[in-house]
């Protein structure tokens, strides 16, 4: 009877464990429609909610493609398999997961291929690999670094293999370009070249120390968040060989890598103190070459959130949120005794202007554009999102009650085609903190406005008629 009962138990045990694992991890599983249309009660937009339930999801940083390549899926952070990535057909609300074995950072999607590109820890089959959240009143553990891979997920394969029910193990759809060593690159920033052969990443002190000429004044520490420290850089990959190099080298904290998804081999990113810095944006070529301040910056002013909006333009925010005479560990910044707003910046003249702004409160905080120029949008402290017409400088609120309380902001970004815009909103949550996957449109009658004048704002002449 003995043989049969440690079977028995044996048999239990591995049910027992099975039934006290999450739900497998399983790239290309398939989660129900969420779907839903809800009517803004301030604005009447009409919100298409992608997502609607509860479950920890999270748009796409701003400064990076949010849609396939495609234009039919919208990439997610989601915590419906706690560490993985999902995918939802903006048409259909069918949600899919596509990635496996985590990611580390950013996530990239491409906007050539089909493909999904993201980094993950050497170790990634490891329990170690990723850091766990503490546990309450528990101090994080921070675990060792280790060196990161750039991996790219095969989104079409996965899409239809998804759809039929064939899906074949996740090391079918991946494809491992190398390895990022840790002398030279950190994880937390990937941008992939326009011409998807090249991966950008921040370079590590270790790398950036070496390159940098022995006089160099390095930053120290900015601000009361203590960052902004270097120094570090920009490094890259080629996809082709594997081959990990240094782009420049800089003397203080690079953050917001992205890449010009129009132009090959063009660079943006930021000095990160966690809110004001000395000089916030910089633009550099892949090849090291033309490191420039993007903005160059008063300190009065309070540059952030830069995103390349076109294949020419960069949006910032010239935040106007703290009262007249402010000056403390920001320095003197961030009031409205000069102007602020929603800028833009052409990336060939340097020609800057600013787009719009709203009359009291925060002043337009995430900015955003669409591609062919006609656009702007902002939102603002309050989670209230705001469109502006850059031919007319016509600005309307589009959409509010996101929630002041929702576990982060909201983070506007444009469909390439110009005609709607991606949020995160708590507006369906009941514990005002859940975000959830949001559609905003473009008014159907601001689609269909004409014009008189030819010249269109985005062009490098700043579209003087």
């Amino acid at each position: 009877m003995r043989p049969r009962f440690l079977l028995t138990l044996v048999v239990t045990l591995v049910f027992a464990q099975t039934l006290a694992l999450p739900a497998a991890a399983q790239l290309g599983r398939r989660f129900p429609s969420e779907r839903k249309i809800v009517t803004d009660p301030i604005t009447g937009t009409p919100l298409t909610f992608l997502t609607s339930t509860p479950a920890g999801d999270s748009k796409i940083y701003p400064t990076h493609p949010q849609w396939t390549a495609d234009g039919q899926w919208v990439v997610f952070r989601s915590n419906r398999v706690r560490g993985q990535a999902m995918a939802v057909h903006e048409t259909t609300g069918d949600i899919v997961q596509v990635t496996e074995t985590g990611y580390q950072g950013a996530l990239c999607v491409a906007q050539k291929s089909m493909r999904l590109f993201f980094t993950r820890p050497e170790n990634h089959t490891s329990p170690d690999a990723y850091p766990r959240p503490p546990q309450p009143g528990q101090p994080r553990v921070e675990r060792p670094r280790v060196p990161l891979q750039v991996v790219a997920i095969d989104l079409a394969r996965v899409f239809a293999d998804s759809a039929a029910g064939t899906m074949q193990p996740a090391a079918a759809y991946e494809q491992v370009f190398g390895t990022i060593p840790l002398d030279i690159g950190g994880g937390g920033e990937l941008a992939i070249d326009a011409n998807e052969d090249f991966a950008y990443f921040r370079l590590h002190k270790d790398g950036a120390t070496k390159l940098l000429p022995a006089d160099t004044k390095i930053e120290a520490t900015f601000g009361p968040r203590n960052m902004g420290a270097g120094p570090s850089g920009v490094a890259k990959m080629n996809l082709a060989t594997g081959e990990v190099t240094p782009v420049v080298a800089v003397p203080f904290q690079v953050g917001h890598i992205q890449s010009n998804p129009w132009k090959a081999g063009e660079i943006v990113f930021c000095w990160e103190t966690g809110g004001k810095s000395p000089q916030r944006t910089w633009t550099v070529r892949a090849d090291g070459t033309g490191l420039r301040k993007l903005y160059p910056e008063a300190p009065y002013d309070w540059v952030t959130h830069e995103a390349v909006i076109g294949p020419d333009e960069v949006a910032i925010a010239l935040m106007g949120h703290r009262a007249p005479g402010t000056d403390d560990a920001w320095g003197p910044s961030g009031t409205r005794v000069h102007p602020t707003g929603l800028g833009i910046i052409n990336l060939r003249t340097d020609h800057f202007y600013i787009a719009g702004q709203t009359k009291s409160g925060s002043g337009l905080w995430h900015v955003h554009g669409s591609p062919d120029g006609r656009w702007a949008v902002g939102d603002d402290f309050a989670r209230s999102l705001y469109l502006i017409d850059r031919r007319t400088n016509e600005m309307m609120l589009l959409t509010t009650g996101h929630k002041e309380t929702a576990a982060d902001h909201i983070h506007p970004t444009f469909h390439p085609d110009g005609t709607r815009i991606q949020i995160q909103s708590a507006m369906l949550s009941e514990d005002n903190r859940s975000l959830n996957i949001c559609i905003v449109p473009v008014p159907p009658a601001w689609l269909a406005r004409t014009y008189d004048e030819k010249v269109h704002p985005s062009k490098s002449d700043g579209g003087r008629p």
